[in-house]
């Protein structure tokens, strides 16, 4: 289920399903301490977490369509924490002036270890920041591997230092260019590792032919009806000939990925080479095509 924890010290240990095995008690440092942390098996569920100042930025894209009902299944669960809950102060001040002088305003180090240390369980911290390494394909089947996830999401300026080199374990962009804070960039991380979690599509073929999961872009997709507006479906989708429908499919992610995003196939040629013959002849066609 997504869960909000109103106040940080209610650990989500608490909520955490039967199933989940307690197996030891591992240590991690942070900002100079050592602090105990229950380390968890889970058995076929993942465990996100989210650390924001905006807490209803997030949830709603969390509790609709395919997230929703992998919660509801039992197959994922998101705690969803607001940074604010972890001040000690009347204001619930969450940032301060940077030292030095500048624009804007900055994080500030305590309320974030506050808030993370009091529900962390083990798994990677991800700190969101356009510094970060560039999220792909490859890093959100990295990512899906772990049982648990937490992810802490910057605003303003940006987050303390001390946030970065003591608290997070890995930092992630989702590309080059600047958003108003991490949120979205969670929640864009978050759907894409999801959505690996096995059973959380149905079938497993869902993650295995879409673009990008094996270095290329995916071929055009038809449906009903066979023809709309004098733009008919490609005749091959049409015959039955399963082969050659597998064919015809294998030669539109060449095309398509030569066309749109050829350093994307030139990678994908630099992994495979050398290629298959059904490739080899694939890919001669289509240069012979565009001659």
């Amino acid at each position: 289920m997504l869960t909000t924890t109103p106040n940080p010290l209610v650990t989500l240990l608490s909520i955490v399903p039967a199933r989940a095995i307690v197996k030891g008690v591992a240590r991690k440092r942070a900002n100079g301490e050592l602090y105990r942390v229950a380390a968890l098996r889970y058995h076929g569920r993942m465990h996100i977490d989210i650390f924001t100042l905006f807490p209803a930025m997030v949830r709603g894209p969390l509790d609709a369509s395919i997230l929703r009902r992998a919660q509801d299944r039992g197959l994922l669960e998101i705690g969803v924490h607001d940074i604010r809950a972890a001040t000690t102060d009347k204001h619930h001040v969450c940032d301060d002036t940077p030292y030095g002088g500048g624009a804007g305003m900055v994080m500030k180090p305590e309320p974030l270890f506050a808030a993370v240390e009091a529900v962390y369980a083990g798994g990677p911290v991800v700190l969101l920041t356009p510094q970060g390494r560039v999220f792909t394909q490859a890093l959100a089947r990295e990512l899906s591997a772990h049982p648990r996830l937490s992810f802490i999401c910057g605003h303003y300026e940006g987050v303390d230092e001390r946030v970065r080199t003591h608290l997070a374990t890995d930092e992630i962009s989702i590309g080059d260019f600047v958003l108003t804070g991490g949120e979205l960039a969670a929640l864009v991380v978050v759907d894409a590792v999801a959505r690996l979690v096995p059973g959380v599509l149905g079938g497993e073929d869902s993650t295995v032919e879409e673009s990008h999961a094996a270095g290329l872009l995916e071929y055009p997709h038809y449906t009903r009806p066979p023809e709309f507006r004098g733009w008919a479906v490609p005749d091959v989708l049409l015959s039955g000939n399963h082969g050659a429908v597998a064919r015809w499919r294998r030669k539109e992610a060449f095309r398509r990925t030569r066309q749109r995003r050829p350093d994307l196939f030139a990678a994908w040629l630099a992994v495979n080479t050398p290629l298959t013959k059904a490739d080899q002849k694939i890919l001669r066609e289509l240069e012979a095509e565009q001659a």
